[in-house]
């Protein structure tokens, strides 16, 4: 039997689409948590713009068995972009595991109706992610690019991602700041599910306070972020997606992380942390890695990412640089829209590349 297609543009129905979403979403093994529907329904919520909304729905009969969550944009060509936005590591499509080639070519199908006169920019695509099955079989022109780095570690307990490390005196130094931590007296609680909001206020108190006077992701003190992350998190919570974890000093709730999991991969997301902290020389890095690691389900994650972002901090710990992918496609009639989105591409790493090697030449760009 054929799967069919349908192309949703009505919000209300997007939001009832929760429970039919969530055994999708369950039964696609490639999906990250920024594809639950909590998080991307509460993302819409807080930055889509009314007309834009572009759902892609593969079904089954009556069963969903495919989805592409995307809004139109028309800057600077018109395109279908995945929802979630900046504020989301991951794009991907869904795709149940068990209707595979069919759902596929079906979404696919939809796709192709959707794009019309736009092209389809699916960004920051995890390399085997569902999206992938959908460029395999896109029929019209396309093209592949890189997109941001991410760094991966094994989903193991901290213990053995310290034996991992590359020499005798990196594994004691990671020893010696647990056992600050210990000497601090730092107590680490999951939050239950009825306090998780008023967790993730404190996160973002002490995330202000964290960065106050240095460089910080100017999104995440906006007013409609905190919305975003209260809202999606919650049921995340609830759901198994997202755990919340605070830590505390002399009874006083000094960080607080969010953690989100699906069935392959984990990461830790946000926090936030008093500048107490620092001040008592405990390494903050060491413990949210050490809680993230600790909320792994045996068995199932294979992946703890460190999600974007090349920190130095992070290559402590001899991370795998993974690639994510821009997967653009087109149709005939607008191939102009993906080789002027392929050129301003070119050109984009060519001017990185070359503000590289002015830094390098200039001393890392001091004057």
């Amino acid at each position: 039997m054929t799967c069919t297609y349908e192309i949703v543009t009505d919000p209300r129905v997007f939001g009832g689409l929760g429970a039919e979403w969530g055994r999708l979403y369950r039964g696609c093994a490639t999906a990250t948590p920024f594809q639950s529907h909590a998080w991307l329904h509460s993302w819409w919520l807080s930055y889509g713009r009314p007309g834009r909304l572009r759902l892609v729905l593969a079904r089954d009969g009556r069963d969903l068995v495919g989805a592409a969550p995307l809004m139109r944009v028309p800057r600077p060509v018109p395109a279908l972009v995945p929802l979630g936005g900046a504020v989301s590591d991951y794009g991907d499509v869904l795709v149940d595991d068990a209707r595979g080639p069919r759902a596929v070519a079906a979404l696919t199908a939809g796709l192709a109706a959707a794009a019309r006169s736009a092209l389809i920019d699916l960004r920051e695509v995890r390399p085997g992610g569902a999206a992938e099955r959908v460029y395999d079989g896109w029929r019209g022109p396309r093209g592949r690019v890189d997109d941001s780095l991410c760094l991966e570690l094994p989903a193991v307990p901290l213990a053995e991602l310290t034996a991992r490390l590359p020499s005798a005196k990196s594994r004691q130094r990671v020893r010696a700041k647990l056992r600050r931590l210990d000497t601090l007296g730092v107590k680490s609680r999951v939050v239950l599910p009825e306090e998780t909001d008023a967790a993730l206020h404190r996160l973002l108190e002490l995330h202000r306070a964290q960065w106050a006077g240095r460089g910080v992701t100017g999104e995440h003190l906006r007013p409609r972020f905190r919305e975003h992350l209260v809202r999606a998190v919650g049921p995340m919570v609830r759901s198994g997606d997202a755990v919340v974890t605070e830590f505390r000093l002399d009874d006083e709730v000094v960080a607080v992380d969010v953690t989100l999991l699906s069935r392959r991969l984990a990461g830790g997301y946000l926090y936030g942390a008093h500048p107490r902290l620092r001040e008592c020389r405990a390494d903050v890095a060491v413990m949210l890695l050490d809680a993230c690691a600790g909320h792994l389900r045996p068995g199932e994650h294979g992946t703890l990412s460190l999600l974007r972002g090349d920190e130095p901090y992070k290559h402590h710990w001899r991370p795998e640089p993974v690639v994510n992918r821009r997967l653009l496609l087109a149709r005939r009639r607008t191939a102009p829209l993906l080789a002027a989105a392929l050129g301003d591409d070119a050109a984009r790493r060519r001017g990185k590349e070359l503000r590289r090697r002015w830094r390098e030449r200039h001393g890392g760009g001091g004057s």
